[in-house]
């Protein structure tokens, strides 16, 4: 997409959620949410409003998430940024 990757697109209904995945094998270097960092959420953000504006649609949300896994463990933050 010419606006950027975008990781994970789902829908329900009206609302269009967006979900980034970030994942380390361990937090030596950060854990996997730290790498979103305000230029990484700019360009997600950027990505997710074209690919809204794509659907031609009037009336859609759109909703940001991450998916954060360290190791084994995923964690899912709904609406955050």
């Amino acid at each position: 997409m010419r606006g950027g990757e975008l990781d994970v697109v789902a829908r329900r209904g009206n609302l269009i959620a967006v979900c980034e995945v970030k994942a380390r094998a361990t937090n030596v270097y950060g854990s996997p949410l730290e790498a979103m960092t305000e230029l990484k959420q700019q360009r997600v953000r950027r990505a997710g409003f074209a690919f809204l504006r794509s659907l031609e649609e009037s009336g859609l949300q759109i909703r940001f998430d991450v998916a954060s896994v360290l190791g084994t463990q995923l964690e899912m933050h709904e609406d955050i940024f």
